[in-house]
């Protein structure tokens, strides 16, 4: 949150503008990959097939958590897809390894989700407003990667999860 915070209004948009864009899509991987897009007058319906393609992942944990959320209305399921994320599902993911039948899986997924938003929404946010002040040799944009390799690892002593590794790869 905090890179892309940073990387937004290094990119030149607006504190309202950055704040807007964190707010509206959560998915820093896509915010990343559409910024220079957006810097670069790229017209909307491109700003928006990339960040579509970076987000295909997303169909991967839909279908993944779909038997979990079936029995919920629309709106809920819809609100649960605008919170998903990769820190959230891989720890739903191993709560359902070691608990299959656990019972409170929506509330388990909720409260880690809507965690993990606020927690993204706070770093984003410090990293907008305080863009102007970090340091560029923090070398932050090696951040996001590593935490992004910290949580495919593990993932990655299931055959499922390694073959899809392999093929995104």
């Amino acid at each position: 949150g905090l890179v892309t915070g940073v990387a937004m209004v290094k990119s030149g948009l607006t504190v309202t503008q950055a704040t807007g864009l964190s707010l509206l899509a959560y998915a820093g991987s896509a915010q990343l990959a559409a910024l220079p897009l957006i810097v670069g007058a790229a017209p909307i319906w491109v700003v928006a097939f990339t960040a579509l393609v970076v987000n295909l992942r997303f169909l991967v944990y839909a279908a993944y958590t779909r038997g979990s959320f079936a029995h919920l209305s629309a709106p809920r399921r819809a609100l649960l897809g605008y919170l998903v994320g990769d820190v959230m599902f891989v720890r739903y993911v191993a709560l359902l390894t070691l608990e299959p039948a656990y019972p409170q899986r929506v509330a388990y997924y909720v409260g880690g989700a809507v965690c993990n938003w606020i927690v993204w929404q706070v770093a984003s946010i410090f990293g907008i407003f305080g863009a102007e002040v970090i340091p560029a040799d923090w070398g932050l944009e090696l951040a996001g990667t590593l935490a992004l390799v910290a949580l495919v690892v593990p993932l990655c002593a299931q055959r499922p999860a390694l073959a899809g590794v392999v093929v995104a790869g």
